[in-house]
């Protein structure tokens, strides 16, 4: 396997490992496929189809048997009830969010949908299928099947019930295989209502989690409950304010500005007792009186100050006017026979029609 993986891309690397976990756990939906490149492993799960849905129920069915029987009311053409199933359930395990349609449906992107996978047969290989606890129980513990019960009526001290059973009559079964068969439909019984409890259980929506699992979630929820908590009683004081209501302050923030006065009166006090007290006790000093000289030096300064600022602007402004008169001399913006001329040139113009014109008058 190391050396298949090496030199693939990570979604290749994660599409490796997530089949042969699916192998691993003999899912029926891998059964047959015999897919050796990464891409055609990633194609698989990670492109929409309803084989990769049955992927996903398959292993979510692992985990909480109960969704078996869910799965089971809902048609095969229902994918989105299927989706809707799938998504409730990751999100109650901590691994999707409540409305992460996209994940679940195959469109979110390979890396996102490939880790979600992996999460979830991590979380599938710990849990055993009732057909494994059957398999791994000792033949010694009590465990009775159907494959038992034909090897008990075909032992020869059973040949005659054996015979019985092929050609039924009316004859009540014998002691023995009477009391074995009250013992069987009581394990069944007994398996029956402990499924029916497990099935109670995860309909409850708690799936199953390891200690750590468990206790990572508690201490991460205590701790988000405990910073709500302290940012609650941050703001109460904040929030009393912004509501605009005639209610005073809180207790609380009545309390804490009551503690800040004392600890400003208290500074105050021992700042006063030690260093102003002696000042305070003195007479007022003495004005000078020739402040007032200072006081008319100063306001002579302010105006000259004023004066020279208007200055400064009026030879500014008059600057500017004669920039604006020099501009209206020197540039063409007057029309004159199809093109334009200067205000010089027209005034001449001007002047010379009306010389003209007296010149006439006066002939």
């Amino acid at each position: 396997m190391a050396a298949i993986m090496a030199g693939k891309s990570k979604e290749q690397r994660l599409s490796l490992c997530v089949y042969d976990s699916l192998r691993r756990l003999a899912c029926p939906s891998v059964d047959g496929l015999y897919l050796r490149e990464a891409s055609s492993m990633q194609e698989l799960l990670c492109t929409p189809s309803l084989h990769r849905m049955d992927i996903l129920k398959w292993i979510c069915a692992r985990i909480c048997p109960a969704l078996r029987d869910k799965f089971s009311t809902i048609k095969s053409s229902e994918t989105e009830e299927v989706a809707n199933e799938i998504t409730r359930f990751g999100h109650e395990m901590l691994l999707c969010k409540a409305d992460d349609q996209e994940l679940i449906k195959g469109f979110a992107s390979p890396l996102r949908q490939l880790l979600f996978l992996e999460q979830l047969l991590m979380i599938a290989g710990q849990q055993n299928t009732p057909s494994e606890d059957m398999h791994n129980e000792p033949s010694g513990g009590g465990s009775i099947t159907d494959e038992n019960l034909l090897k008990e009526l075909m032992s020869p001290d059973h040949l005659t019930d054996l015979i019985q059973l092929m050609n039924p009559v009316c004859n009540p079964w014998s002691a023995h295989i009477q009391e074995y068969l009250r013992a069987t439909q009581a394990t069944r019984a007994k398996a029956n209502s402990s499924k029916a409890d497990e099935s109670h259980h995860h309909d409850s929506g708690c799936g199953k989690l390891n200690n750590d699992n468990i206790a990572e979630a508690t201490a991460l929820l205590q701790s988000t409950r405990c910073t709500l908590e302290e940012l609650h009683n941050e703001c109460e004081f904040l929030q009393s304010e912004q509501s605009g209501s005639a209610a005073s302050l809180s207790p609380c923030a009545l309390k804490v500005a009551i503690s800040d006065m004392a600890q400003l009166m208290t500074a105050f006090s021992q700042v006063y007792n030690t260093d102003f007290r002696g000042y305070c006790q003195r007479a007022p000093p003495v004005l000078n009186p020739n402040t007032c000289v200072f006081q008319s030096v100063h306001q002579l300064l302010h105006h000259c100050n004023m004066e020279l600022e208007a200055l400064l602007q009026l030879s500014k402004t008059s600057s500017t006017l004669t920039e604006i008169v020099k501009q209206i001399q020197t540039d063409r913006r007057f029309w004159a026979n199809g093109e334009k001329l200067m205000l010089s040139n027209q005034l001449e113009a001007l002047k010379n029609r009306f010389t003209v014109f007296l010149s006439l008058h006066e002939s």
